[in-house]
């Protein structure tokens, strides 16, 4: 019988090499793995993506909408009709439909929705503004169904919304003095419509609005910046964007201390 006998040195260059090929195949599996998804910093650096909002644009559908590109920007051009029920339609509009949500404080104002010729221009590739621009009264952006958002203040002095929430009809927009209509506060229509995680619309910087809620939990203003946003991944955009938020029943309510971006321009 022929006994095999391995010298102590051999065996222990044998042990090492194993012990080395191991090692490599762990470093190979972990860059595979690490290559295949989005990493944290992509998700939480805003100059990580070079955003491009021209995938969500397919969303905007409105009466008396159009929607245009232009090299790097888009332009929307609304009749700013809502799609919905109103008291302040005409009565003799099928739209028309007696305030039946619940505010018990409701009042009705003295305006009529009326068609509008707004223009508002946004940039394709939003960015981070180097100086913040603060919003104005009148529109600041614009919901996918056409109509204009404006910031949390009441005309003409920036006074809160106290009083001018009771005007609003059942689904939280209401028309100023020369019937342009426009939601201060969440669109309900088009949260119960998409749902309460749903993109919105874009404000005037081009960076998408969404609803109240995001992985299943109600956004508050403690999980937001000054500007009622914040970095992270949206259905629409996986890889991140800065993105703002409507707050139910929390002032600044959808914009906060000014835009992220810098805005376009918005004419009417």
């Amino acid at each position: 019988m022929t006994v095999l006998y391995i010298k102590p040195i051999i065996m222990k260059k044998y042990l090492n090499l194993k012990a080395l090929c191991l090692s490599l195949t762990v470093v190979i599996i972990c860059v595979s793995c690490s290559s295949s998804g989005v990493t944290e910093e992509e998700i939480t650096d805003p100059t990580a993506t070079n955003y491009d909002i021209t995938p969500i644009l397919s969303k905007f559908n409105g009466t008396g909408l159009t929607v245009t590109t232009n090299g790097n920007t888009v332009t929307f051009r609304t009749q700013n009709l809502p799609n919905h029920k109103s008291p302040y339609w005409p009565t003799n509009n099928a739209l028309y439909e007696a305030y039946n949500g619940t505010n018990t404080n409701f009042r009705i104002n003295p305006n009529s929705i009326s068609s509008q010729n707004i223009s508002i221009t946004v940039p394709l590739n939003p960015s981070e503004a180097t100086s913040k621009q603060a919003t104005g009264l009148g529109p600041i952006g614009i919901a996918v169904n056409g109509v204009v958002f404006y910031n949390q203040y009441a005309g003409p002095n920036n006074q809160a919304l106290t009083n001018e929430i009771n005007s609003f009809d059942q689904y939280l927009g209401h028309p100023q003095q020369f019937g342009q209509y426009h939601y201060h506060m969440e669109p309900t229509y088009l949260t119960n419509q998409f749902g309460s995680d749903a993109f919105l619309g874009l404000l005037a910087d081009g960076f998408p609005v969404y609803g109240p809620v995001e992985n299943g939990k109600t956004i508050t203003n403690s999980d937001l910046d000054a500007y009622h946003g914040h970095f992270g991944p949206t259905v629409d955009f996986p890889n991140g964007i800065y993105h703002y938020h409507i707050t139910p029943n929390e002032d600044p309510y959808i914009n906060g201390n000014g835009y992220f971006g810098t805005p376009g321009n918005i004419t009417q």
